[in-house]
């Protein structure tokens, strides 16, 4: 992994062990070990190129660089297995860079990995901290996930600069589930892609599935042809209310499905997001914010040129034309 030269949105699990440097040395090596082994556990799940870890003495500091997701569960992990080792917790989601030190090993620098440090620094031993930031976007993955968070309130640090910090609270989730809203437009896009492709004889899938209603209705129809035929029923006023579902107001129910979307403001254009996990939206080279949370972005008329960045996932660029009044849906999944 090389520098990028440019900076990158990622998380950062900032931890240390309470009172290190006030043990001795012997106990100092045998709390670093017994840290170091709960780590690497939690940290077993998460892809080597998909985290850089840094040695600090008396804790460590994680970079993320997929999903915000990896963040949440490996620092519950430790948190909840750290066991005899007291240890405070921080994370944020925010700008790094990264470079080489002077042994040729990556390192992390930017306000990503020093606010993280911050927010640790705010949490009691055995607590787990995280920015406002990193709580924003990881609250609307997942319905679970926004159940986690108590906002403790506003922090100041050393340099008098306020956080706002949330504890996690409870147990981990039992599974990882994005956003309810990106996951159902991926699945709408899968399945129109399913339909698309062939199938047996050669033809497409949406074919077959056509030709298989259009033998229902046939059949159906031959069964209603059939009643028709046959002399009507000693007492055949109970048959004569079933043409009543196919009276016209049957049909109200269809109404509610129309999904009501924000008026588009006049003279300007909209985009419309569903990207996941997330990603950093550039509209024409400046950056308009993280989707999710971000959904909808109102946008001049004309070209645009659309770029979604994820870390070291490869950029995904687009060019559209939205049109006053009307909306452009720009989707995408990095994997």
């Amino acid at each position: 992994m090389e520098s990028s030269g440019r900076t990158l949105v990622c998380s950062v699990l900032f931890l240390d062990i309470v009172e290190y440097s006030k043990k001795p040395v012997s106990d100092q090596l045998q709390l670093k070990q017994e840290f170091n082994r709960v780590l690497t556990k939690a940290l077993e799940q998460v892809p080597a190129r998909d985290r850089i870890i840094l040695d600090t003495g008396d804790g460590a500091a994680v970079t993320f660089m997929g999903d915000p997701e990896d963040a949440l569960f490996a620092s519950m992990a430790v948190r909840d297995s750290a066991g005899a080792v007291a240890v405070r917790l921080g994370v944020n989601l925010g700008p790094v860079r990264l470079v080489k030190d002077l042994n040729g090993q990556m390192n992390i620098i930017g306000d990503g990995i020093n606010v993280a440090q911050r927010v640790m620094s705010f949490a009691r031993p055995g607590q787990l901290l995280v920015s406002r930031s990193f709580y924003e976007v990881v609250s609307c993955l997942s319905r679970d996930y926004a159940n986690l968070f108590h906002h403790e309130g506003a922090r100041t640090d050393k340099h008098v600069r306020e956080h706002d910090v949330y504890s996690v609270v409870g147990g981990t989730p039992a599974s990882r589930r994005f956003a309810d809203t990106v996951a159902q437009t991926l699945e709408d896009e899968a399945t129109a892609s399913w339909l698309a492709r062939t199938g047996p004889l050669g033809l497409r899938r949406s074919a077959l599935l056509a030709a298989g209603v259009v033998l229902l209705v046939i059949v159906a129809g031959g069964v209603g042809a059939r009643a028709l035929l046959e002399p009507p029923a000693p007492e055949p006023k109970p048959v004569a209310q079933a043409p009543a579902p196919v009276t016209p107001p049957a049909a109200a129910p269809a109404a509610p499905k129309k999904e009501k979307r924000a008026a588009v403001p006049a003279g300007a254009g909209r985009l419309e997001l569903a990207v996941a996990p997330w990603g950093e939206v550039l509209v024409d080279g400046r950056s308009r914010g993280v989707s999710p949370p971000l959904r909808v972005l109102d946008v001049p008329p004309g070209a645009h040129t659309i770029e979604i960045r994820n870390s070291t996932f490869p950029a995904h660029v687009e060019r559209v034309q939205v049109k006053a009044g009307e909306a452009v849906k720009i989707r995408h999944r990095f994997r």
